[in-house]
Formats: C-alpha cells, structure tokens, sequence
C-alpha cells in the first residue's frame, strides 16, 4: 500500500464506531496469504521500527520499539501463524492495534483498505472442517473466487500471550522482596572501600563511589568557554543542567587528546557546584578492604600529589590504584569560576532548549548494562561492585548447572552466572568488555557476567513506565522500561531479587557454605 495510508486514524480501539467503519477492512498479506482486519482498532500503520529484543518472551515478540513516546511490543505474525521468517524489505509493514494494549503486529506487506457490503461477510464456520481455525473469525468473499479471511486479533492477542493476566497477578508475589533480609549490608561493609576505577593515560585511578553522581558518555563536542579555567575542555547539557567538563589529562600533566564520544564523564558534586571529570573510560566498581589501602605518603603530597590520598594494592600488589579526592583537584577560586559558568544565564537557555530528558528532580540512580543491542538498567543501590571477568573460571564438581563457575573475591567464593545464559539468549566468546555484575542475592553475593558496562545515570521517574506484561516470566523480572525519547533509547529496568528463584537461590547457598 501507498505511503498515503501509513496514517489511518482509526478510533484507536474505542466502543463508538460509526457504521461505515463497521465494513471497512484493512487488507494484509503474510507468506502469501490475503487476511484483513477491521480498521477500527488499527490505529495506524507504520514501517518496521527497530525493537529491543525482550529476554525471557514468547519467540513471536520480536522486541519493544519507542513509538512517539510510548513503548509499543512488536510482534511476528509469521512467528504466530507458524511460517518461515523472511528479511524485512521495503514492503514490510507493523500494523499497530490497540485492543486493550497497543500491538505492532509485523506482516509482510498491506495491500488495501476496503469496503464491503454485509453480504460478503461470512462466519468462520462457512469454512471446511479442515480449513476452520479458531484465529480466523470470519470470510470475506472478494471479487471473483478471492477469499480474504478475517483474522481474530482478540483471539490471537489471548493465545499468543494467554499469561498476561497470569503475570499481572502473580508479579507481586512472594518472590518480589526475596532478596529483603530485614537488615542492610552496611555494616558488615564498614571496613572496606567502595569506588568507581577508571584509566587515564594507561593509568588506573578510582573515586569514592559516594562521591560519584552518575557516569554517562561524552558528547561528540562541548560549547567551548572563552577564557575559562585551562582544564576546562567546555560545557554540555545534561537533563536541564549545564555541567562543566574537566580534562583529568589536563589536570595530571598528561598528553592532550581531543573530547571522543569513547570517553567518559563521571559527575561528582564539589561544594553544590557539578563537575564532569573527563576520563579515557571506566573500568570497574570495586569494593577494597581497608587492609590493602595505604595512605599517600606524605613525601608525595609535599610533591604536589595532595588530589590522590589513598594506593589500593590489588592482585597480590601486581596492580596499584590511586585514590582521587575530588574536592582536593580544584581551587576554591576554580571552583568560583566553575560555578559561574554553570549558572550563566545565556548558558542556561542553550540548555533548556537542546537538553535531553525532563529534568524532574524526583530520579533513580541506574547503572546501565548491554547483552548484545539491548540495554537493561539496575538500581545502583543494588550493585555491591562491578569486576572483570577472570581469565578462566573454575567449575565446582556437582555445582547447579546454571552456574558458570566460581571465582576467589578477596578470599570468598563467588559463584558466576552468565546473564546471557540466564534469559535465554546465545553465548558469546569471553571479551576484555565484558564484567561480573555483583549482587547480593537473600544475604548470598552472585555474580552475573554481562556484555558490558555502558554507563550510570540518572533516570527521571516520568521518563521510567510500567513494562507491557506479555509473558510471567518477563512480567516477574522486568516490570518496567525507562523510554528516553531525546536519545532514542529504551532501558529495561531488571528486578535483581527476580533473577533467580527459591530453589536456584537455595542450591547458592550451598555451593557458597
């Protein structure tokens, strides 16, 4: 069909029809077949969009896609109706229908939207007792011996995903608070040190992970500021805010290198003014006992070494980290001068206008992960650290097979798990990206090995929805998806006490006593 029908504006699903839309059909093919449906539900119809593939659904859900603001579940008809997947190609089209929840439902190509007569509508039991099917709700006698069958997109909706009501019931059970042991991890955590490590120049630094706001990517250019501090690389736009950019490079006399969307900006918050601390990238969140830190020496700070307070010995003292204070790398005059750029006026109106998403202040900390295109998010609070992953794990004999193996974390076993494995999706070969999400799972710490470690960010809640319930599995695990239109992103927010259930949780537990 001509891109002329790409709108329809149907009434969306609504109980108020006028009488001619009662015999308007829109026509579709799929593997060769001619079906219709009736174009009251249609609310439009659209050109494949990209879908983020959603762990743990049906095979016939091809992903969720960003549709003008609103998380819309694209779904395979080929996949329903048992035929062979094909490429999509310029004919290729999702019919969007809203019976309840709107749907994209993929076919291979719209032919037209007709209008019959009431005698050409007859009910599915017209049908042989060997072409009956209980998706098809009636047949539409075209010209000639044409026959259009008229699918049942309620039925087929009901079949396809005959849990949802199931999901919906069943989130919320028992499951939901496992990990919720009725204490914090605080103190049992007192003696160590958690930071966010990074690498400048080849070198490894880190930063108290209380200091850190978020740690997002760096744009492809900053507003230069004339006269501005000399580390200032420039300023860009972060939900509303104007936030100044630091060149570490330029602090620690290292070579200069132009700002790379590769880099990494890490927020910390010095005396209310945000800063940007422009690294080459971000390494790992790590938890250090106090034991393996060692203060500066005091030669060193003399030496100019007063922004780095602390050494982590790490790997038996093979791997040597410093310990940033942020407060310590500016000057109060600097910082002065920062916090007049950040709130220039003219500065502020770039920012309103070219910002990306609300800047409500009501947010939830996220560190973003990928498994393959697809991005999932997870509150940071959950997340007791972030390593890589181990040149070889090793496998504990009569271990649960859903584990990949075990690691030694600072004299503790640690049993690995591959979230890749874990929803369902193809292996990959081991890669220096990769890294063990680490989380405290009913009082047990389980690692999950992902693709990698994009970012942590700030989400605004109204940017942060409820995730359509196609499947138990997928309804327990992922309950909602923050729709960041400006980047064009969806984020699926993962439930980390879901991951595993009761008895996965128990056999842990064993295989840690």
């Amino acid at each position: 069909m001509s891109d002329q029908i790409e709108e329809l504006g149907g009434s969306g699903g609504g109980e108020e029809a006028s009488l001619e839309d009662l015999h308007q059909y829109v026509t579709f093919k799929v593997g060769g077949e001619v079906f219709a449906a009736p174009t009251a539900p249609v609310q439009e119809i659209i050109r494949v969009p990209d879908a983020v593939r959603v762990p743990l659904a049906p095979a016939h859900l091809l992903g969720f896609a960003n549709l003008r603001g609103h998380v819309l579940p694209i779904v395979s008809l080929r996949q329903l109706f048992n035929l062979p997947d094909i490429e999509n190609d310029e004919l290729t089209r999702a019919v969007v229908i809203d019976l309840g929840t709107p749907m994209g439902f993929v076919v291979d190509c719209v032919a037209s939207v007709i209008s019959i007569e009431p005698d050409q509508l007859e009910p599915s039991e017209s049908l042989s007792e060997g072409g009956r099917s209980d998706l098809v709700s009636g047949v539409i006698k075209g010209s000639g011996a044409e026959l259009i069958l008229l699918v049942d997109f309620a039925r087929l909706i009901e079949r396809a995903f005959a849990d949802i009501h199931r999901a919906t019931d069943g989130a919320l059970g028992d499951g939901a608070h496992r990990g919720d042991t009725g204490e914090t991890d605080e103190d049992a955590l007192s003696d160590e040190m958690q930071l966010v490590s990074f690498v400048v120049e080849s070198q490894e630094y880190a930063i108290p992970i209380a200091s850190v706001q978020e740690i997002v990517q760096a744009p492809d250019h900053a507003i230069r500021v004339p006269d501005g501090p000399a580390a200032l690389v420039g300023i860009m736009t972060l939900r509303n805010r104007l936030l100044p950019l630091v060149s570490l490079r330029h602090l620690f006399a290292l070579p200069h290198r132009d700002l790379s969307p590769s880099d990494r900006v890490v927020v910390v918050n010095l005396n209310e003014v945000s800063v940007g601390l422009v690294m080459d990238r971000v390494s790992e969140v790590l938890r250090v006992p106090r034991e393996f830190v060692d203060d500066m020496p005091p030669i060193m700070a003399r030496g100019g070494q007063s922004d780095i307070t602390a050494i982590c010995r790490l790997g038996q003292g093979a791997r040597l980290v410093s310990v940033i204070a942020p407060e310590r790398l500016f000057s109060a005059a600097v910082l002065d001068r920062l916090s007049k750029q950040q709130a220039n006026p003219e500065e502020q109106d770039m920012a309103q206008t070219g910002a990306g998403e609300s800047g409500n202040a009501d947010e939830s900390q996220v560190v973003v992960f990928r498994l393959g295109a697809a991005e999932f998010g997870v509150p940071i609070d959950s997340v007791q650290e972030i390593v890589r992953v181990p040149d070889a794990l090793t496998r504990v004999p009569k271990s649960p097979k859903f584990v990949e193996g075990v690691i030694n974390l600072r004299g503790s076993v640690l049993a690995v798990i591959d979230q890749r494995r874990c929803f369902g999706l193809e292996s990959i070969e081991r890669s220096d990206r990769q890294r063990i999400m680490v989380y405290l799972l009913n009082g047990t710490r389980t690692g999950f090995i992902v693709d990698s470690v994009a970012e942590v960010m700030k989400i605004p809640h109204n940017a942060i929805e409820d995730s359509p319930r196609l499947s138990a599995e997928q309804a327990r695990l992922i309950r909602r998806v923050a729709n960041l239109q400006q980047s064009n992103r969806l984020v699926m927010m993962i439930e980390p006490d879901q991951l595993l259930e009761t008895r996965e949780l128990a056999a842990l537990q064993e295989l840690a006593a």
